[in-house]
């Protein structure tokens, strides 16, 4: 296990465009505020949603495999937290929602691209402390943490 202080610089507060993808407009946000590294959270509703599970049983550094679902149907976020850290020396987005339909059925998972947003606001909490890159991790397969 490792740790390490931050501290919030910055809280940015952002409407997403309808019609955008959710990750990339995620990340938008980060680039125009110059924000390498944060946590954010987000509540809103999407046009349809993408998520993915991680296949633990078969995490290989060298075939990893996240099984989709795709929801071809409008959602709710009933929940949306992520982080903003590098990833190879870019900017990566990593964040796992919780989806519902129509009926209150939930649906979680890693967020995927492929998130149409409908109407979404975005809490993005800008920090400043030692740099954080993201590694591939030889046990899990995961891009985990790596700088500590």
């Amino acid at each position: 296990m490792g740790s390490a202080a931050f501290s919030r610089i910055e809280t940015i507060l952002a409407r997403l465009d309808y019609g955008a993808d959710l990750l990339d407009a995620i990340a938008q946000v980060a680039r125009e505020h110059r924000v390498a590294l944060a946590s954010f959270r987000a509540i809103g509703a999407l046009r349809r949603g993408r998520l993915s599970f991680y296949d633990q049983p078969t995490a290989d550094p060298h075939n990893r495999t996240y099984d989709p679902m795709e929801l071809e149907e409008p959602l709710e976020i009933v929940s949306l937290l992520g982080t903003v850290s590098l990833r190879e020396g870019e900017q990566s987005v990593h964040a796992h929602a919780c989806l519902s339909d129509s009926q209150g059925r939930c649906f979680g998972g890693h967020l995927e691209r492929g998130c149409t947003v409908f109407a979404c606001d975005l809490v993005l909490d800008g920090l400043e402390g030692p740099a954080l890159e993201r590694g591939c991790d030889e046990v899990t397969g995961l891009w985990l943490w790596e700088s500590f």
